[in-house]
């Protein structure tokens, strides 16, 4: 019999998936909760094998953080990301957390069944172009920002000029300039946009 949770902050997604494995004699959905602190409470309180988690969770932690702590525990349940987003940076954060795996939503519900059963096993669970993606992803230079740059990415991205950026973090438009300077070099980006698409890509935003 394989235990799982249900980690997801759509309660029709929850529906979904425990109406899919009632019709599997040998899976339990022994729980489900909407957000990564209620799984890892859960977790601690519960004998689970799989937790079948999202990767976005609303204001609290993000699948990939809900891992980290997951796989940390004593007896740790493995961990399969279920969600509809796709990109580098995330599946890679998941996976470094601790994942055994990431499926995207639009696969069908015997794969999702099936990878469930390989995750039990202790099995990696993963397409063969993200497996690609990851790879090439940890080879991939990572990008670190102080939390000052970070500050000033963030409000890059509303669209706020060197000016407004200055006054929302106290500091002077030439320390707003330097900032920027550190952060186009460490992204390799030429201009804003490209900046800021860079830092999509590496998980920054």
């Amino acid at each position: 019999m394989i235990k799982i949770l249900l980690v997801d902050d759509h309660p029709i997604v929850r529906t979904g998936l425990r109406a899919l494995f009632d019709n599997y004699e040998n899976i339990h959905v022994a729980g489900e909760v909407s957000t990564g602190e209620e799984a890892v409470d859960f977790v601690m309180e519960n004998d689970v094998d799989v937790v079948l988690c999202d990767l976005r969770l609303g204001a609290g932690m993000n699948g990939a953080q809900t891992t980290a702590v997951i796989r940390k525990l004593p007896k740790a349940p493995q961990v399969l990301i279920l969600t509809t987003f796709d990109k580098d940076a995330e599946i890679l954060a998941c996976i470094e957390a601790g994942a055994c795996g990431y499926l995207l939503k639009d696969v069908s519900a015997q794969t999702i069944v099936e990878s469930l059963r390989q995750a039990a096993a202790g099995h990696m669970v993963l397409a063969p172009e993200m497996t690609l993606r990851v790879v090439e992803g940890m080879r991939r230079p990572k990008v670190e920002l102080t939390a000052r740059e970070r500050d000033v990415l963030a409000q890059l991205a509303t669209g706020a000029a060197n000016k407004q950026i200055a006054k929302t973090l106290f500091v002077s438009e030439a320390t707003v300039k330097t900032h920027l300077v550190h952060i186009f070099d460490k992204l390799q980006a030429t201009t804003r946009t490209d900046a800021l698409n860079k830092a999509k890509d590496h998980g920054l935003l």
